[in-house]
């Protein structure tokens, strides 16, 4: 047997097969929404997948604000951020977040999910959302992908 042919590949920039995917989040939940993009980022589907490089696909999101959330969650979940100044905490619900920036609710998601380094930096910025069902990276050609069929 010729043992030279079960090389490992390790993936870089130049030879990962990136690839660019349309996921619909319409009537989808947030946390399982965010879940496979975030694997669908990352690359861990694919044969080749390297923990260390960038080897994942381009995700573009569209329909960010028709997401849901199971239980009660829309009014007793809550995004806490601080303005930097002495008691500048504030607090918002889903609801609240979904009026006024729906590309939030499910950025915040799938960033939580990616790797605290310079690794989840550079996957983070391969991830596009948008609010309605339009977007502009038709020259792109991505292939739609259904959510429910990634398990």
């Amino acid at each position: 047997m010729n043992t030279l042919s079960y090389k490992t590949v390790s993936v870089n920039k130049e030879n990962a097969d990136k690839k660019w995917v349309l996921v619909d989040a319409e009537n989808q939940f947030v946390g399982r929404l965010a879940s496979e993009i975030a694997n669908l980022l990352r690359g861990k589907y694919k044969t080749n997948f390297t923990p260390h490089a960038d080897c994942g696909d381009y995700v573009v999101v569209i329909n960010a604000e028709k997401v849901r959330f199971s239980g009660k969650k829309m009014t007793d979940k809550e995004y806490v951020h601080h303005t930097g100044y002495p008691g500048g905490q504030r607090f918002a619900t889903p609801t609240e977040m979904l009026n006024r920036k729906p590309i939030f609710v499910i950025e915040h998601a799938v960033k939580g999910m990616l790797p605290k380094n310079r690794l989840g930096d550079a996957l983070f910025r391969n991830l596009h959302v948008y609010e309605g069902a339009e977007h502009p990276h038709q020259a792109q050609n991505p292939t739609v992908v259904n959510v429910k069929d990634l398990k």
